[in-house]
């Protein structure tokens, strides 16, 4: 579903954007210094899977990490999806456990 989608790091409204057909997922974010507070997940619901929300986070934590920023998720679906996946880890901030 993600294959041909590109992640869009809107900055002027603080998101990050994939757009599938006629639908758009959103990572809202703030960022202070060097570090990333991923604060809320909008899916819409012809999106909605465990498939398409894991990818979706992978694009964005992939894109953070090229970035060399720290993350912090403030989202509960977000800190779920960097328990279970070690190598996001870490890029959590020193002293920040999930």
């Amino acid at each position: 579903m993600t294959e041909t989608a590109e992640l869009i790091d809107n900055d002027f409204l603080r998101q990050f954007e994939l757009k599938v057909e006629n639908d758009m997922a959103v990572i809202e974010y703030s960022l202070q210094e060097r570090k990333i507070f991923l604060t809320k997940m909008i899916i819409p619901d012809p999106m909605k899977s465990d498939e398409f929300e894991k990818e979706f986070l992978a694009m964005v934590f992939d894109n953070i990490k090229e970035r060399n920023i720290s993350v912090v998720p403030t989202s509960p679906e977000i800190a779920k999806f960097v328990r279970s996946n070690r190598k996001y880890k870490r890029m959590l901030p020193v002293g920040i456990r999930i």
